[in-house]
């Protein structure tokens, strides 16, 4: 299919975006963040600075009778050297609610790092462009959801007709925090990572602030959750302070309580609820730090271990299941006053019998068929009739 009459979009309008708190203007193009950067300058953390320009559920939202578009892009991605690439990004064409194409990146730039020296290596690459071609007739709203585990600057949008910002989705507005598990590691697509399945399936318009590495209970993101509009509020606590080794009981507690308190600063009576994690073995009785696996690394493969010592529990030291009895606790307690503070166990989204038919690949984060499952099952546990954030009322309003 030739395309000769192209209208060209740039740069892309703010209100095209969705699923994304701040845009930044490079002078090339626009970087969506998941985070203000008011926060993100409090951090100096290249982990959290890294995540939160990867667009999680971030997507381009559009109203057009075009047959045909094109996306222009330039990544950001980083690998390890001596183990296999993560695979290539993808952007996803949804229309009218149904996926019907996508498209991996390339190109862009990439950070090779050696672990075992720390020294890093750039190399520099083009943008690459995305296109769909024979696109259902008529009018229609469109979704170009972007990258999950890229950094992704936006720089064209071409399409062979006019286009304007859909109207509002007319479905609750879902803002969810977590780790990378919530950001979607080892899902293969963005509309396939746990929290876009269950949004999906259970009428919730999703904003993701999930983050790798970095659900630390820091005051800068309770604060931006504290101001971002929302009508539904998730919040899955526990992994990421244990495979950093973080904090200790003593200062877990406090944490969980001031997060909560400033996120109620803003979302006095917003329906919230606290996620405890999922299964994971190698951190349910064992404390961090969570490290790589030499002998894996030698085979070429990235794995994760515990390297703390089960008995230092007793000093303090964090694990799953003490982080589960301590927010159940916590919950359970503020619940007498916050009638609408609720607690799911993380492990009825993945259990122990999940991790013996479906094992964490890498010993920490869930593969393609598990997101899907987790989805599923937030779905059905959090967003039905009856349940701590039930979209049943909302989705009569559509």
């Amino acid at each position: 299919m030739t395309i000769t009459d192209w209208t060209t979009t740039t740069p892309i309008p703010a209100a095209f975006f969705r699923g994304v708190l701040e845009l930044e203007q490079t002078g090339r193009g626009v970087l969506p963040h998941r985070l203000p950067a008011r926060a993100r300058v409090q951090a100096n953390d290249p982990q959290l600075s890294m995540a939160v320009a990867q667009p999680s559920g971030v997507r381009l939202a559009f109203r057009t009778g075009a047959s045909a578009l094109e996306l222009d892009t330039l990544r950001s991605r980083s690998t390890y050297s001596g183990v296999p690439p993560r695979p290539d990004g993808v952007v996803e064409l949804v229309v009218n609610g149904q996926v019907l194409g996508s498209s991996v990146t390339s190109g862009g730039n990439a950070v090779t790092i050696d672990m075992a020296t720390g020294a890093a290596t750039k190399v520099v690459g083009p943008a690459c462009t995305s296109r769909f071609v024979d696109l259902p007739e008529g009018i229609k709203d469109i979704e170009l959801w972007l990258p999950h585990n890229e950094t992704t600057e936006l720089i064209a949008l071409r399409t062979n007709a006019s286009v304007e910002p859909s109207p509002p989705a007319g479905r609750p507005r879902w803002l969810h925090h977590g780790s990378s598990i919530s950001q979607g590691s080892n899902a293969t697509r963005p509309t396939t990572i746990w929290p876009a399945v269950a949004g999906r399936l259970g009428g919730a318009d999703l904003t993701n602030l999930g983050f790798g590495g970095s659900a630390l209970l820091d005051q800068f993101t309770a604060r931006a959750i504290r101001d971002t509009p929302a009508e539904l509020i998730s919040l899955k606590i526990g992994i990421n302070l244990v495979n950093l080794d973080l904090m200790r009981l003593r200062a877990f507690g406090p944490a969980v309580h001031g997060f909560l308190d400033t996120i109620r600063d803003g979302h006095p009576a917003t329906p919230l609820l606290v996620v405890s994690p999922i299964h994971c073995p190698i951190h349910e009785k064992t404390p961090g730090p969570g490290a790589f696996d030499p002998e894996a690394l030698a085979a070429g493969e990235l794995r994760f271990r515990a390297t703390g010592d089960p008995s230092e529990r007793a000093a303090g030291k964090l694990t799953l299941g003490v982080i589960r009895d301590e927010l159940n606790r916590i919950v359970c307690q503020r619940s007498l006053d916050d009638a609408n503070l609720y607690y799911l166990d993380g492990r009825e989204l993945y259990g122990e019998q999940d991790s013996i038919e479906l094992p964490l690949p890498d010993a920490l984060h869930p593969d393609a068929a598990t997101h899907q499952l987790m989805g599923e099952r937030f779905a059905r546990l959090a967003f039905a009739a009856g349940t701590a954030l039930s979209t049943t009322g909302y989705r009569s309003n559509v």
